[in-house]
């Protein structure tokens, strides 16, 4: 899967809340936040066809739809943090959080568990 960039995440977001649905429908639901007009959704829509990250229908009026999930974007998206950040590495990216405070105790303490379930 290629790189999702920022804009592209909002429109997978529409998507994925609301299933299949027309230009206008996905227009309406991301101009409060972005400002596009019809035509940049438009657009963002015809690359993200050719991109394989969403599907259009036949219908009039067209309805698109992910044709991906949010857990393969988020997958690819880790993939990527991880080679490009930390050089593939899990553990120096685990420990970056770690450091820098961002996880809580609650989160440290799963992380822990689920450290020591994976250990054969």
């Amino acid at each position: 899967m290629s790189h999702i960039t920022d804009s592209e995440w909002k429109v997978l977001e529409v998507l994925w809340a609301q299933g299949p649905a027309p230009l206008g429908q996905i227009l309406a639901a991301l101009a409060p936040d972005t400002g596009w007009s019809r035509t940049t959704v438009h657009t963002y829509l015809t690359r993200m066809t050719a991109k394989g990250l969403v599907a259009a229908g036949e219908e009039s009026p067209r309805r698109y739809r992910a044709a991906v999930s949010r857990q393969e974007c988020a997958g690819g998206a880790r993939r990527d943090l991880l080679e490009r950040v930390y050089g593939g590495s899990a553990g120096a990216l685990v420990a970056a959080f770690v450091k820098d405070g961002g996880l809580t105790r609650a989160e440290r303490e799963e992380l822990r568990r689920l450290l020591d379930e994976m250990e054969v």
